[in-house]
């Protein structure tokens, strides 16, 4: 199985199990980390401020492999697109998933710009199962 994995703060090992349906091992998987350059607001977006937050993906994606390959579950990584949709569409043109897991923030508050990502929109967009987790 290949998991495609898209979050914007660092997970464990533990968090992906736990997002994942019964059976699923990430251990047994091929793991594609996905951190996208997400802005903290729509005016750094729109003003096209994205060092910081690139470098915060790349940040993101960094722990994450750290954490993951602690645990034993090998994976590689890549930043993406400020638009979450987009970095999924150009991961999955050289990953082609089997799955899609989507970490997220659960309270508005705490959201990054662009994060309040609709589950069924991807199924539908990529034609993949989706798990839905919060950060």
């Amino acid at each position: 199985m290949r998991l495609l994995v898209l979050t914007s703060e660092p997970i464990s090992a533990a968090q992906l199990r736990e997002a994942l349906p019964d059976g699923v091992d990430p251990a047994q998987a091929e793991v594609m980390v996905l951190a996208p350059a997400l802005q903290a607001s729509g005016v750094r977006f729109w003003m096209s401020d994205a060092d910081e937050a690139i470098a915060r993906a790349e940040e993101v994606r960094r722990s994450t492999l750290e954490r993951l390959g602690a645990d034993g579950v090998p994976a590689s990584g890549e930043t993406g697109e400020s638009n979450p949709l987009l970095a999924i569409q150009d991961a999955l043109q050289g990953f082609p998933a089997d799955r899609i897991v989507v970490f997220m923030h659960g309270e508005e508050g705490d959201r990054l710009y662009r994060e309040d990502l609709d589950v069924a929109e991807i199924e539908e967009r990529f034609a993949l199962p989706v798990d839905r987790a919060l950060l």
